[in-house]
């Protein structure tokens, strides 16, 4: 896996001049890197957002991010307590969608917690006009209710940017109604293919995190973000019709779709094998690298140990994807 540092450096300033400071609470379940999220930090951004308990522990212990969300529902008394230990040196907050999220938070000791609301994704979050109960009864019992989130994950490859942007406002409309029953001062939504689409939709920040590497999925929607990282494969087959290099189903997430590979058409991936044809020029001899475009960014980091870091062509740095597995 190599990741282009100017590119990099290029998306996090982009999104950054987007949304500055608090406004954007990246997502490490994209990256799951500590070395990728120092560059967020530098360019301003001081809160995170993780799905696991792996993530908010590591950025804790990293000393990244003075505000941490768990934007995930988890029932693990181990994990939680180890993140409630952790409350002195980082603002830990959790997300609840039910009295039995709500028990196992204060059972290890978390402070803070966000109302998740389902907004239209059939996922997580409790519904709109049920979150101010839950709400009430976490006071009750003592934690602070930081605000809601809401994620409209469905709608973020809505093709149609005018299509997207309506149905954004409708889930918004449903968590704003939340966040006049729950109170607090977060409104947190949003990912990368609408980070743009929230100028009125009163929410105060925004969890994008695949903006930063990007994928052919995310591509299709013609943002102002450039593709990242790829994983190198070797050519090791090759006839007259096809070719074949080592990078499968094991080194890609395959979730969205196929890969793709400039000036190749891509057959299909096996374990280890991606079976490709080539469109222009000649095909590529046994022996010669390819640079295959993830379709999925979030799972195919996940699957690698470590990214070499690159300027051009030059190897010049090496980063441990140290926050993937649980």
């Amino acid at each position: 896996m190599i990741i282009d540092i100017d590119v990099l450096q290029r998306n996090i300033a982009t999104m950054s001049r987007i949304h500055p400071g608090a406004q954007l609470r990246p997502h490490m379940k994209a990256t799951k890197c500590t070395s990728l999220a120092k560059m967020q930090v530098e360019a301003g951004h001081l809160s995170f957002t993780c799905a696991t308990p792996r993530e908010m522990i590591g950025m804790a212990n990293a000393g990244l991010g003075s505000d941490l969300l768990l934007a995930n529902e988890s029932l693990d008394a181990v994990r939680l307590s180890a993140m409630a230990k952790l409350q002195d040196s980082s603002m830990i907050t959790v997300a609840i969608d039910s009295d039995a999220t709500l028990d196992a938070a204060v059972k290890a000791g978390i402070r803070n917690v966000l109302v998740d609301v389902n907004v239209g994704l059939p996922r997580c979050g409790v519904l709109p006009n049920l979150a101010g109960a839950l709400a009430d009864a976490a006071r009750k019992r003592g934690l602070n209710v930081r605000g809601v989130m809401g994620y409209e994950g469905h709608l973020m490859m809505v093709s149609d940017k005018k299509d997207r942007q309506a149905k954004v406002a409708e889930s918004m409309a449903l968590l704003l109604q939340a966040s006049a029953d729950v109170g607090g001062e977060i409104i947190s939504a949003g990912g990368t293919g609408t980070y743009d689409l929230h100028e009125h939709t009163g929410v105060t920040e925004i969890q994008a995190g695949s903006y930063s590497l990007m994928d052919t999925q995310y591509a299709q929607l013609n943002m102002p973000f450039g593709q990242a990282m790829w994983v190198v494969g070797t050519v090791i087959s090759s006839s007259s019709s096809w070719s074949v290099a080592d990078v499968g189903l094991k080194s890609l997430g395959m979730d969205h779709g196929n890969p793709s590979i400039d000036t190749q058409s891509v057959w299909f991936c096996s374990d280890e094998h991606i079976t490709f044809a080539t469109t222009s020029g000649d095909a590529p001899k046994v022996g010669s690298r390819i640079r295959v475009t993830p379709a999925h960014i979030d799972p195919t980091l996940a699957m690698h140990d470590v990214a070499w870091i690159v300027r051009g062509d030059q190897v010049i740095d090496r980063w441990s994807i140290d926050l993937r597995g649980w």
